[in-house]
């Protein structure tokens, strides 16, 4: 399947050329995340995706939440779907581009935070630098994850979760923490004073993230 995206090209882009993937979260679209293109390198290749999925009031999302059951809380197989199209669509981008030296990195909020969770632990050798937002691992996406450390040691995972998060509960996103310290996984968790959303200070904790 072939998703919708909007794209930052640099300057110049050759075969050291980092890329950064974003992805939003349930309900908006693919200007969302974009718009913190204007304080990441101008060197880099951004690329925000658009979910495949219709919702109410004109966003998108990468599958249905059933916010009334905690036990199916997402549509599985519409999340492998997308979980699929967005790796097949970044292999394509990067292809096209010509980028085979180059960082992969992914920034993903909520619903699109899960989905990079899988991406990267399912395709360590893929990635780099993980920004996962007001999100959680759902570990029913992570069957089959990569588990070899000496796989793991070149990403960089980058949690944020709002303390007073309404939608995705804290007690969910400090899952990841208790994951990738078992996988032996870089990571830095951090939590603010916010709702399900990014802050001040977590926007810039997350550009000092990048970076590095």
């Amino acid at each position: 399947m072939n998703l919708d995206y909007i794209v930052r090209e640099p300057e110049h882009i050759t075969p050291d050329t980092t890329v950064l993937f974003m992805l939003h979260g349930y309900g908006s679209n693919e200007q969302d995340l974009f718009s913190f293109r204007e304080t990441l390198p101008a060197d880099w290749l951004i690329v925000s995706f658009r979910a495949p999925r219709d919702t109410q009031f004109e966003g998108y999302s990468w599958f249905d939440i059933d916010f009334n059951n905690a036990e199916n809380f997402i549509d599985l197989a519409q999340a492998k779907e997308s979980l699929d199209s967005v790796l097949e669509n970044i292999l394509k981008i990067v292809n096209h581009y010509g980028i085979t030296q180059g960082k992969v990195h992914l920034c993903g909020f909520s619903q699109g935070g899960i989905l990079c969770y899988a991406l990267a632990l399912k395709h360590p050798e893929l990635f780099n630098y993980v920004a996962c937002l007001s999100s959680y691992p759902e570990e029913k996406l992570l069957d089959g994850i990569v588990k070899d450390k000496k796989k793991l040691e070149r990403l960089r995972f980058f949690i944020s979760h709002g303390t007073d998060d309404a939608v995705i509960p804290l007690e969910w996103g400090r899952k990841a923490a208790d994951l990738l310290y078992d996988l032996s996984c870089y990571f830095s968790f951090r939590e603010y004073m916010s709702g399900h959303g990014v802050n001040q200070k977590n926007y810039m904790d997350l550009m000092e993230f990048y970076s590095k």
